[in-house]
């Protein structure tokens, strides 16, 4: 038998696994056709099966051209068509679609293929470059925020023009082509100038790609969603995926309009809804549609399954934070050693990366092997790290590492050169680097560098003092404040809210810390730390519990699922209180939290938190309570799944 034969008789059994409206996605040929792909329902083998069932019907495979938002959904897409009709196919994120473009077109724009793809430090570097030479030395800019504008306005298509940022917007662009480079958002930003500017290159892009499959349409923004019109405008063959009840990347432009109105921007369009889910119990199933029937940006549908009924949700009301991490890792050792259910089919999502600190200590401390996916370990976030090197000196006057990374937090002028004097002037002298600064200056330096040394001589003398008077969590405070490390992190406004959040997190851990020993030091804090901080007694071939935001559990499956912090203010999270559209989100957030768990679900809760510093009473979340009474339960360790 030929690899022909295999494939085709490996192509028919997965059709006639297809349930009926899966069949009808899969053979649809010509025109636009809207999937409405509900979580757990198969949508991938439909996608690939589609493409597979079009050349099998005479379609050139080179005419077909599938997008997707990872590179690793747009292997598995080519390798299971490859496997129907042994037959490659494009499929291509967005972004290397546009690269591929643009080194075959960019000639049209005054540049040459051979040019430079800027990542986000060559951008940054060529912003400050940019910054110095078009204004003033006593101007201070903003680059960060720059950079957020400008690439708003590159996704938007122009649409987010920034006066402010206008003239800089100008320049950068000059500059760029100077260099003969483009930006990441350039890489679709550029192609839709192409086709809109130059008729005939369209019209090629058009004939060359006939069929055209996009997943995860939810996700799209509006550079997306034109590139796509463009393409199709002459064929109309666009077969979409999407499902705007897991529309959750606002914040990184995707748009949820743009699957809403599909009908109308693709009139005769077809919609196919994929209801049957393979992945969770139908008691989960329920919950999940009952929760997001409360939206109203949605198509409606209604997820339903063939598995059993299954367990009811276990919901847990905690004490606090620390309580509600116990639980959650009393809970994941039983599941493990009574249900035999392997670590690496266990979840924890929260809405915000602070809270997997409280998580974190409970895991080490039970020595359950974790691992956090999408974000950095809370003692390893450098904001963290900072505030706990000022700390460090202050127990190691002679710590170098630590010296070197808090010197300049703020920045004062003190260059590489200058901290190699410094470090010589101690050695000299046989004094520490914390001494040091407690005479004056060993050298002649320049009037800010002079302020510069004042200035962290003052913030060392105030934390020594805090050290000997202050209690520990104090004393962290006081690290904080002291050093001004608020000016530092509030430079950056799209991570300064996360990072004060984790700086408020360290107080409390602090706090826990000193209230749980006989006699707390700082000593044995930092050292705690430092070992907690270390992984090398982990196995690393072991399974672990992953920990993650609910953004970032979006396409993944558990047998187990913690949804927890499911209060009020944290999810919904607060900054959503002021528009409805924004709740929306939340709600669909909380939506594929929920739809990621296979058979167990846990949802949990604080009555107290410490919530941007302080300690407050939390009331449970909307959603917990739009889930009805018949298919939750109350739970602790020892009522739950067992």
């Amino acid at each position: 038998m030929g690899k022909k034969d295999i494939s085709m008789q490996l192509l028919e059994k997965e059709f006639n696994t297809l349930n009926p409206e899966q069949r009808q996605a899969a053979l649809h040929r010509e025109g636009p056709l809207l999937v409405l792909a509900g979580a757990g329902s198969g949508k991938t083998k439909v996608v690939a099966i589609r493409i597979a069932h079009l050349i099998n019907t005479g379609i050139d495979p080179k005419n077909i051209l599938g997008l997707t938002f990872t590179n690793k959904a747009a292997q598995e897409m080519k390798e299971r068509v490859n496997r129907f009709v042994g037959k490659d196919i494009i499929v291509s994120t967005f972004h290397s679609l546009g690269a591929r473009i643009l080194r075959e077109a960019i000639h049209y724009l005054g540049y040459t293929p051979q040019f430079a793809i800027y990542d986000e430090d060559d951008v940054e570097k060529l912003l400050k470059t940019i910054a110095k030479e078009a204004f003033p030395a006593e101007v201070k800019f903003d680059v960060k925020k720059a950079r957020t504008a400008i690439s708003a306005n590159k996704n938007a298509l122009g649409q987010h023009e920034d006066k402010e940022y206008d003239q800089f917007y100008q320049l950068y662009i000059k500059k760029l082509k100077e260099c003969n480079a483009v930006d990441f958002d350039d890489l679709l930003f550029l192609p839709v100038t192409l086709f809109r500017d130059f008729p005939d290159l369209l019209a090629y892009y058009q004939n060359r790609w006939n069929y055209l499959l996009v997943d995860e349409y939810q996700d799209t923004n509006m550079v997306q969603y034109e590139f796509v019109r463009l393409l199709v405008a002459k064929s109309q063959n666009l077969f979409v995926v999407g499902d705007p009840d897991q529309s959750i990347y606002s914040w990184r432009g995707a748009n949820i309009r743009n699957i809403l109105h599909f009908e109308n921007d693709y009139p005769g369009a077809q919609i196919v809804r994929l209801e049957q889910n393979y992945r969770s119990t139908e008691t989960i199933l329920q919950a999940a549609n009952a929760v997001i029937q409360n939206n109203t940006q949605r198509f409606k549908k209604s997820l339903w399954c063939s598995r059993g009924e299954g367990e009811k949700i276990n919901v847990y009301t905690a004490q606090t934070e620390r309580d509600e991490a116990e639980f959650v890792a009393n809970t994941i050792t039983h599941l493990q050693s009574v249900h035999d259910i392997p670590l690496n089919e266990v979840v924890i999502f929260y809405r915000t990366n602070f809270q997997s600190r409280a998580f974190e200590d409970q895991l080490i401390a039970k020595r359950i092997p974790y691992t956090i996916v999408g974000g950095i370990s809370f003692y390893h976030r450098k904001e963290i790290k900072d505030i706990l090197s000022f700390l460090r000196l202050l127990e190691h006057p002679n710590d170098l590492i630590a010296f070197l990374r808090v010197v300049n937090l703020p920045k004062r002028g003190f260059g590489e050169q200058f901290l190699a004097k410094v470090v010589g002037a101690a050695r000299n002298a046989n004094v520490s680097l914390l001494d040091l600064f407690t005479a004056p200056s060993p050298f002649a330096m320049s009037a800010k560098q002079k302020e510069g040394w004042q200035d962290f001589a003052q913030i060392l003398a105030m934390l020594k003092e805090a050290k000997a008077s202050k209690s520990l969590s104090e004393l962290v405070r006081a690290a904080i404040m002291e050093t001004k490390y608020l000016e530092v992190i509030n430079a950056d406004t799209e991570t300064r809210q996360e990072k004060r959040e984790n700086l408020a997190e360290l107080i409390v851990k602090a706090e826990e810390w000193e209230q749980s020993q006989a006699a707390p030091s700082l000593t044995k804090f930092l050292e705690e730390i430092a070992l907690v901080t270390s992984t090398d007694d982990l196995d690393t071939t072991e399974l672990r519990v992953s920990l993650m935001t609910a953004h970032n559990g979006k396409g993944l499956e558990f047998q187990a699922v913690f949804l927890v912090g499911i209060e009020e203010e944290l999810f919904p999270h607060v900054n959503s209180k002021k528009s409805e559209e924004d709740v929306e989100e939340e709600r669909r957030l909380f939506y594929v939290g929920i739809t990621r768990a296979k058979k167990i679900l846990y949802i949990c809760h604080a009555s107290f938190r410490h919530l941007w510093g302080t300690l407050r009473h939390m009331r449970p979340s909307r959603f917990l309570y739009e889930i009805p009474a018949e298919f939750r339960k109350k739970t602790n360790l020892y009522s739950s799944y067992y």
